[in-house]
């Protein structure tokens, strides 16, 4: 059995990629076998707490368009994530691992109040806990979110599981030239306006010496793969 390089790891998940193809809705093909490398993950020992994003049910003010309190618009997003992290839930517990659902707005019929101790509790136990609700305040994204929590239970690093490989200098959709960066500082990400994480989550991350793993979710086994120590994507740090 491999040993981990990380004990303790916050994966985020967009809500895009667990839509697949169909960029709508859940796509059990596609979460299925992000599930099953979790459960690996989970069973050589790393410790894994999830944030899951909710833009494939409704992405708060860009769905909203202005035509919506903002407001309101970022709690029907927080729900999206509810909604997303029950899936998973389901998933991983049809596999056997053991998960809780923490949710940052109190819905104490369907998931735990996020409670830090409790989390840190359900990890060191081998618990996969999901959070949801984002941090339960409007104007903050799933990403500050995930930064956030990565903080609060003390994660080694934070996996950022994107629909692309890694963070280039320019849209590699759009040109077929853009630059892959292997490696990039925090002050790069913000100096450059690189597409990491929004500003705020990119600013607490580095104020917390929290480094962010950025890779492509289509392969999951690229989970397992950063969680082992082989260098794939692009890893955002300090400087050396």
């Amino acid at each position: 059995m491999e040993s981990p390089k990380y004990k303790r790891v916050l994966i985020k998940v967009s809500g895009e990629a667990l839509a697949g193809e169909r960029k709508f809705g859940l796509n059990f093909d596609v979460i299925g076998p992000v599930c099953d490398v979790i459960k690996r993950c989970n069973e050589i020992g790393t410790q894994i707490g999830i944030v899951v994003g909710g833009g494939n049910f409704w992405r708060g003010v860009k769905d909203g368009g202005g035509k919506m309190e903002r407001s309101r618009a970022d709690h029907m997003g927080m729900l999206a994530t509810a909604i997303n992290a029950l899936a998973l839930c389901d998933a991983l517990e049809q596999r056997g691992v053991d998960v809780r659902v923490q949710t940052a707005i109190e819905m104490n019929k369907v998931a735990e109040p996020y409670i830090r101790a409790r989390a840190i509790r359900h990890l060191e136990k081998g618990r996969v806990v999901i959070f949801g609700c984002g941090t339960g305040n409007p104007y903050f994204s799933t990403d500050t979110a995930a930064v956030l929590r990565a903080a609060e239970i003390n994660a080694d690093v934070i996996l950022l599981a994107k629909n692309i490989d890694g963070v280039y200098d320019s849209d590699p959709a759009v040109n077929p030239g853009a630059k892959k960066y292997e490696r990039l500082s925090y002050m790069d990400v913000l100096n450059q306006g690189l597409g990491v994480m929004d500003t705020t989550a990119t600013s607490l991350s580095m104020d917390n010496h929290i480094p962010i793993q950025v890779f492509a979710l289509e392969d999951p086994e690229n989970i397992y793969r950063v969680v082992t120590g082989e260098k794939i994507g692009t890893i955002v740090q300090e400087e050396n």
